[in-house]
């Protein structure tokens, strides 16, 4: 029998003892440790019960009132230019100047073949006056009398032909003055001092902004839905009788324009390839801000939901087209939901079917609890949430 050195058995009884001390340290301290772990802390929001207006958004482009386009009548080469380009313009005011001389001149030459004219018909009538008792006595042939009754006649249609063409010579030379025939802004030039302008070559714009057009297209489904609100609003009686504006119009930096404004008509037919249909309405441009060709978007209030719910929208969890919220129920546990959203309203979004007034969802946290888990919830006051003052907006209406 061998023996074993004493050093040998005393190393192995200390770590024996050593792995007994640690065994109970950390069998005693691990149920402790588990029992004092806290529930996480989640972000919670009650939801909310009120009137809702459901908002309608389509894409309009800005249109000038009226556009017109400022055309040569005549030929000839461009003298000056007598406004400022962008500027507000009136009724009638010169805007370019063609030279005049060439149609001057005509009308100089048209008025003396008048005057030569006039004065062989003249000359007519006073035969017709001193032939007619001659040949009533037969001192002349009734020939005679005939001849200068045809000349008269003769002479007055030259009369009136040199007449016709002494006035369209003074409209040329009235042409060479180009005014506008509206007030409005006057756009930028094409036309440059010294160009050759012929006859319908466009000059510039002048468009009449205030008020000023939206033109936005509808689908089908939302004009017939509409048409007799839109068919109401564009009447005059209605204009008259009503001061009403429900539209409103959000800029391409996210502002609202400060003036509504309402829909006027619709156009005669819908578009085979969009299958949409144009609706034009006017806005109030007092300040002249909104000009001919900006994109914006319509904004009008289409129904009311009467007692809607509304959540945050960081609280809906979107999972393979179905979507959930997590809803603190008994003893702080979670309880996962499946909800069916409609419109997005600001930071909110309201709720159809899924949830109650009054419960508590779960707002911040959702990818650290799980179905049953027990957390510790925290309210976040309805005026913290972000967007809950934000102006309602609805996506998504106009498929």
């Amino acid at each position: 029998m061998r023996v074993q050195p004493p050093h040998t058995s005393f190393r192995r009884g200390s770590e024996l003892l050593l792995c007994l001390m640690l065994a109970m340290i950390f069998g005693c301290d691990r149920p402790e440790a588990e029992s004092t772990a806290m529930p996480p802390e989640v972000l919670v929001a009650e939801v909310i019960q009120k009137d809702v207006p459901i908002y309608g958004e389509w894409v309009g482009t800005t249109v000038g009132y009226v556009d017109a386009q400022i055309r040569a009548r005549i030929q000839g080469y461009l003298l000056s230019r007598h406004y400022t380009e962008g500027s507000v313009v009136k009724a009638n005011d010169l805007l370019f100047k063609i030279d005049p001389r060439p149609y001057k001149a005509t009308l100089d030459q048209l008025k003396a073949e008048l005057i030569r004219a006039d004065a062989a018909y003249q000359k007519s009538l006073l035969d017709i006056k001193r032939n007619t008792p001659l040949a009533a006595e037969g001192a002349i042939s009734q020939k005679e009398l005939d001849d200068a009754i045809q000349a008269g006649t003769a002479n007055r249609a030259s009369v009136a032909s040199a007449r016709a063409k002494l006035d369209n010579a003074q409209l040329n030379l009235d042409w060479t003055s180009v005014t506008s025939p509206i007030s409005g802004i006057a756009g930028i030039a094409t036309a440059q001092i010294g160009d050759l302008i012929v006859e319908n070559t466009v000059m510039t714009t002048v468009s009449q902004v205030d008020p000023i057009k939206v033109n936005f297209p509808i689908s089908e489904r939302e004009y017939l839905q509409f048409a007799d609100r839109i068919a109401k609003a564009g009447s005059k009686a209605e204009a008259q009788r009503s001061n009403k504006h429900h539209l409103e119009l959000v800029l391409a930096d996210g502002s609202v324009y400060p003036h509504k404004g309402r829909a006027v008509l619709a156009d005669r037919q819908v578009d085979g390839k969009t299958g949409t249909i144009t609706i034009v309405s006017y806005f109030p441009n007092p300040t002249h801000l909104l000009r001919p060709g900006l994109f914006a978007k319509v904004r009008a209030s289409i129904e009311t939901r009467i007692g809607g719910l509304l959540v945050p929208q960081r609280a809906v969890k979107e999972l393979q087209g179905t979507y959930q919220v997590g809803v603190i129920g008994a003893e702080n546990k979670v309880a996962f939901r499946k909800v069916i959203p409609s419109h997005r309203i600001g930071s909110l979004w309201l709720i159809d079917e899924g949830l109650k007034p009054g419960e508590m969802v779960i707002v911040e946290g959702l990818l650290k609890v799980r179905d049953g888990m027990e957390v510790t919830p925290k309210l976040i006051q309805a005026e913290t949430q972000p967007g809950s003052e934000s102006s309602p907006e609805q996506h998504g209406t106009t498929q």
